[in-house]
């Protein structure tokens, strides 16, 4: 693999699109928002999203829907722009049912998945890689370097670095919970995916204003954590959703900042 930082590889030109914010639990979807736009990280590999678009945000950029599929211990993400869909993380197994079941909320199915990204290689995250992959037949599955190995999947996992762009998001390098684990940004709309490089509320005492650290006794390497903790808060996201716990929607980057200066 060609590791020069000015490598791109483009599949199909990004198309835009409007965006909100869904939170599917179990029956349904809540309300939703609106994001803004920041500038895209710049990485090894570009793998734009779809051509098909409605419209374009204030600054011309590409903005995805996020649906959150709450599978109760673990949650997992749908990126969806028009009738195209990339998945953050696919739960424990089993979890695949919840995630075609969300995808039929959307009116879409496994034919519209392109792109599967896992965030790292732990069997919460990835334990249903195999059926999604067999659902989603078209689908490239992705994940950190150096995480692959751990993950099993019926066709090959495309590395990912920091920097590179998966359906117009860039992924993030967050490394301490695992050695690979990759967080997931929207440039355009200012929300970030955070896996289990950060926890949401309700998952410990340890929450600051909504915001938590990677469960201790599950982060082999808690200074390479906070670290990640100090980079992603550099990308003032509006938005954060968890792996575990829920997500904050307002003010995000103050609570970030807060929790961060506890550390």
């Amino acid at each position: 693999m060609n590791h020069n930082p000015s490598r791109r590889l483009f599949i199909k030109e990004l198309g835009t699109a409007t965006l909100a914010i869904a939170v599917l639990g179990p029956l349904g979807a809540c309300a939703t928002s609106p994001l803004s736009k920041t500038t895209p990280g710049t990485g090894r590999n570009t793998i734009p999203g779809p051509t098909a678009s409605s419209s374009t945000s204030a600054g011309g950029a590409s903005i995805a829907d996020v649906h959150r599929v709450n599978m109760g211990f673990v949650s997992a993400y749908l990126l969806v722009r028009g009738t195209e869909v990339a998945v953050v993380d696919t739960g424990v197994g089993g979890g695949s049912r919840d995630i075609v079941q969300a995808l039929a909320t959307v009116g879409l199915g496994w034919g519209n998945v392109g792109h599967v990204i896992v965030t790292h290689r732990h069997g919460d995250h990835a334990g249903s890689l195999p059926p999604v992959m067999a659902g989603a037949t078209e689908a490239t599955a992705y994940a950190g370097e150096a995480d692959i190995s751990g993950i099993s999947s019926p066709r090959p996992i495309t590395a990912l670095f920091d920097g590179d762009e998966v359906f117009g998001m860039t992924t993030i390098h967050t490394p301490g919970h695992t050695r690979g684990h990759m967080s997931v940004f929207d440039p355009a709309g200012q929300f970030l995916i955070a896996g289990d490089a950060l926890r949401g509320t309700g998952v410990g005492a340890d929450t600051v204003n909504g915001i938590a650290g990677p469960a201790p006794d599950f982060t082999p390497d808690m200074d390479d954590a906070i670290a990640s903790v100090k980079k992603l808060s550099e990308l003032n996201p509006e938005q954060i959703y968890f792996g575990h716990g829920e997500p904050v929607t307002a003010n995000a980057a103050f609570a970030l900042k807060a929790f961060l200066a506890t550390l």
